[in-house]
């Protein structure tokens, strides 16, 4: 079975879905506000557009989609009021895989368009609204049709497990365990995708358009290091108790391989002027504190809370199947002493 037609976040509005346990994704968004707003308000001070096409690739489902979308728009009506421009239609293209909610994206609109019509006034421009399956590795829109591409905490995901030559016995993800072919096959990967996804981006903007990427990534050089990947090695952890106890079978673990990658920024933009089709004006890291990863901002409960979040990011039931324990997955969080 292929990973598209496998990985999502979890759907819906239920405890262990995206929509309730995604903050960090909420605090990363509104981080990257001043940044959306300054690419939007050039890119439309510039072009003028009749109507406005906005890509928002991995849009996932819930309150941090329509975030988004508000933001954008919001921006857009305060230079067109300032400058006294005609209205711009909006024409928002909601991208994910197959098997993302969008049930749930498009049964909100009604009442986010009449919220948003409160806080910007009844003269506010026509929204029309897209869902677009499919993986942002592949082309997805017609050739210089979008003015703006947005994704946010998405792009760290890979199009597939890389493709190992060595076991990565003991964990799920590159660690200081981990052969070095397991690190070399993990950045193949990463590098093929992101490059990917940059051509094919480049083919679908138009001349003068804008793109702002935000992603999970480290700040260090060394791909295995914990800040790149530690929320993986404490499941690893779990898991391996869980051998040790004879629930899961050991081949199990060591054939399971999260699709993920943690860039630094030296590889983001040394992939990016290698590809070619894009110039970077602005590449900046923060950090975001794991205690945000739910609703439920208690420090004591926080390995519970993390290993939610950990739940809701291994969101097909193939990835979930070893983690249906997740309280003994919280208490293998919680050993370690640190507080999320």
């Amino acid at each position: 079975m292929k990973l598209v037609d496998v990985l999502h976040m979890n759907g819906g509005m239920g405890d262990i879905s995206y929509a309730n346990n995604s903050l960090v994704q909420r605090k990363a968004i509104i981080l990257t506000k001043p940044i959306i707003e300054q690419a939007m308000s050039d890119l439309y001070n510039n072009l003028l557009p009749e109507t406005l096409c906005i890509a928002d690739m991995g849009c996932s489902s819930g309150a941090n989609t329509f975030l988004v979308v508000s933001e954008l728009i919001k921006t857009v009506e305060k230079e067109r009021r300032k400058h006294e421009f005609h209205s711009s239609d909006f024409h928002f293209l909601f991208n994910d895989l197959p098997s993302n909610d969008f049930n749930t994206i498009f049964q909100s609109l009604g009442e986010f368009e009449h919220n948003l019509r409160k806080q910007t006034g009844e003269k506010f421009a026509p929204c029309f609204f897209s869902g677009v399956p499919g993986s942002f590795y592949t082309r997805l829109f017609p050739s210089n049709s979008l003015h703006f591409i947005h994704s946010s905490y998405s792009l760290h995901w890979l199009s597939q497990v890389p493709d190992l030559i060595e076991k990565n016995k003991g964990n799920v993800y590159m660690s200081s365990t981990s052969p070095p072919s397991v690190i070399k096959a993990y950045y193949k990967q990463y590098e093929k995708d992101f490059t990917n996804f940059l051509k094919y981006r480049s083919e679908e903007l138009m001349k003068g358009g804008k793109m702002v990427l935000t992603f999970l990534g480290r700040e260090s050089e060394d791909p295995s290091s914990k800040d790149g990947g530690y929320i993986w090695e404490l499941l690893s952890m779990a898991l391996n108790e869980f051998v040790v106890e004879g629930l899961i079978e050991e081949e199990k673990v060591d054939s399971f391989n999260i699709p993920n990658y943690t860039s630094s920024p030296a590889e983001v933009k040394y992939i990016a002027e290698k590809e070619g089709s894009f110039t970077i004006n602005r590449l900046e890291t923060t950090r975001v504190h794991w205690n945000n990863a739910s609703n439920n901002n208690d420090i004591i409960n926080g390995g519970y809370n993390l290993s939610r979040y950990l739940m809701e990011e291994m969101g097909s039931p193939t990835l979930r199947h070893t983690c249906r324990k997740q309280n003994r997955i919280a208490d293998a969080l919680d050993k370690t002493g640190i507080k999320f």
